[in-house]
C-alpha cells in the first residue's frame, strides 16, 4: 500500500457524522479530573467499557491489573511571610511533611535550568526551591520531574512550582514513586511573586501536606480486533487526570478520539494485514506507570508484533497537530504523507519526549509516536493544562473531529502497510 494513503470515503464520512464523539468527551468531563485512585477515574473506567460494548458487542476486552503505590492529599496549606495563607496543590506523591509544618526560607531560582540550579547550588541546601512550570508541548521544555529531582540532588528541603495563569494554582506530579521526597506544592504566579528575594535575605514560608498512601491497583483496558496476521497497531490514550478541573484536554480529547476511532474502524480490521489493539492506560500522570507495566512486561517476540503505537494525548486545544515521533525518525514519511493524502497538515518532532505513554513504547523498542495538538504555540489552550482551566470550553468540536479523522487515517494507513515500509518505521538516525 502506497504511504499516501487516504481514509475510504465511507469511514471518512463516518467519523464526519459520528455524534457521539462529542457526546463521548462531554461524558467524560462529566466524570471530573479522573485522579488515579478516586471514584472519578472509575466512573470513566465505566463509561469505557460501555461506550466500547455498544461499538463491538461482542469484544468484551480485557482488564491487566496495574499495582501501584497509591496516595492521596488530606489536607496542604501555603503561609506566607506576614501570616498569610496563600492557595496551593499538592504534586501528586508527594510525601507529608511533620505534623507542624516544613518551615524553612525559598530560594526562587527561576525557572529551573540545570543551569540555574549550577548558579544556585552552594545556596539551595536546606531551602525551599522555586521554580516555573512550563509550556509541556514545546522543543527546549524542562519537564517539571527533572526540576524536582534537580532540587533533591542539591539539598533542597522542599519545591515549590509556580503556574502559569494568574488566579490559578497548577497540577503535576512529583515523579516520585516511594520512599523518600520533598513536599511539593503547586502555587500560583501571584504567590511567586511574593517570595522573590528581599534586600534582608530568603522570605520564610510554612508548608503543611498530610497524605495517606498504600498499596492500590487500578488497570489497563484491552481490546483485540485481529487483522490477517499476528501483527498489531496498538492506539492508546490514558485515563487518569487531576483533581483540579475536568482535564478536559488531558486526556479526555484522546479519550473521546480513540472511542470515535474505535467504533469507525473496528469491524474493518479483520480484512487488513495487522490488527487493530485499543488500549486504556491510568497512572499515566504518575510518571506513565501503566503503560511501563505493560510494556515490561512484553516478550521480546510480542514487541515485534507491534508496528506502532499511535498515542493519543491532549489532541484538541488548538487546530495544530503534531506528531512526536520518539527518535523513530524512519516513521516520518509515512506520517507526512498520510496526514497529505487526508488534507491535513502536520508537523513531526523528533527527539523523544516522556512526557506519556508514547515513551514507554518507544524505550522498548516498538516504533511510537504521540499525536498532540498546539506544539510550540504559547497561545494555544494547551497552556492551561494541569490548571483548573483545563475544561471542555476549551476544545473547539472543529479540533476534536480533526484529529480524530487524521487518527483514523494514520491507524487504517498503518493496519495495511506493506512489511517493507513498516520495517523503515525502525530507523533511528
Amino acid at each position: 500500500m502506497s504511504t499516501g494513503y487516504q481514509l475510504p470515503s465511507m469511514l471518512a464520512a463516518r467519523l464526519a457524522a459520528d455524534r457521539d464523539l462529542w457526546r463521548d468527551f462531554s461524558d467524560i468531563c462529566d466524570c471530573g479530573g479522573r485522579l488515579a485512585g478516586t471514584d472519578s477515574e472509575k466512573k470513566a473506567f465505566a463509561l469505557l467499557r460501555e461506550r466500547v460494548r455498544a461499538a463491538s458487542p461482542a469484544n468484551s476486552g480485557r482488564s491487566i491489573p496495574v499495582p501501584y503505590n497509591g496516595w492521596q492529599a488530606r489536607r496542604a496549606t501555603l503561609r506566607l511571610p506576614g501570616g498569610t495563607m496563600a492557595a496551593c496543590h499538592p504534586l501528586v506523591r508527594t510525601i507529608a511533611t511533620a505534623k507542624d509544618g516544613l518551615t524553612a526560607e525559598v530560594i526562587d531560582i527561576g525557572r529551573g535550568t540545570p543551569e540555574e540550579f549550577a548558579e544556585h547550588a552552594a545556596e539551595i541546601k536546606g531551602r525551599i526551591v522555586l521554580v516555573r512550570h512550563e509550556l509541556m508541548f514545546a522543543a527546549g521544555t524542562i519537564h517539571r520531574r527533572r526540576k524536582y529531582d534537580m532540587a533533591r540532588a542539591n539539598g533542597a528541603v522542599g519545591f515549590l512550582i509556580a503556574g502559569p495563569l494568574p488566579g490559578h494554582v497548577v497540577a503535576g506530579s512529583s515523579g516520585r514513586d516511594s520512599g523518600p521526597g520533598l513536599p511539593a506544592l503547586g502555587i500560583a504566579p501571584e504567590t511567586a511573586a511574593k517570595l522573590a528575594r528581599r534586600p534582608d535575605g530568603w522570605p520564610t514560608v510554612t508548608m503543611r501536606i498530610e497524605t495517606d498512601e498504600g498499596p492500590a491497583e487500578t488497570e489497563t483496558l484491552v481490546y483485540d480486533y485481529p487483522g490477517t496476521t499476528d501483527e498489531w497497531v496498538v492506539l492508546s490514550a490514558h485515563v487518569d487526570g487531576h483533581d483540579l478541573a475536568e482535564s478536559a484536554m488531558d486526556n479526555g480529547t484522546g479519550l473521546a478520539s480513540v472511542l470515535a476511532v474505535t467504533r469507525a474502524l473496528s469491524s474493518e480490521a479483520a480484512k487488513w494485514r495487522r490488527g487493530l489493539r485499543v488500549m486504556f492506560f491510568s497512572v499515566e500522570e504518575w510518571a506513565l506507570t501503566g503503560s511501563a507495566q505493560y510494556v515490561q512486561a512484553l516478550s521480546e517476540a510480542e514487541r515485534a508484533k507491534i508496528a506502532l503505537n499511535v498515542n493519543l494525548d491532549s489532541v484538541a486545544g488548538s487546530p495544530n497537530l503534531a506528531a512526536l515521533s520518539s527518535g523513530y525518525s524512519g516513521v516520518e514519511p509515512f506520517l507526512m504523507q498520510v496526514a497529505a493524502a487526508n488534507g491535513q497538515s502536520l508537523r513531526t518532532v523528533r527527539p523523544l519526549m516522556t512526557n506519556s505513554d508514547h515513551a514507554n513504547f518507544a524505550a522498548g523498542g516498538i516504533p511510537a509516536i504521540r499525536l498532540v495538538a498546539g506544539f510550540d504555540d504559547p497561545n494555544a489552550h494547551l497552556r492551561v493544562v494541569l490548571t483548573p482551566a483545563d475544561t471542555r470550553d476549551k476544545v473547539a468540536q472543529s479540533e476534536l473531529r480533526q484529529a480524530t479523522l487524521l487518527t483514523a487515517a494514520l491507524v487504517a494507513a498503518a493496519c495495511n502497510a506493506a512489511p517493507a515500509e513498516a520495517a523503515k518505521w525502525r530507523t533511528k538516525f
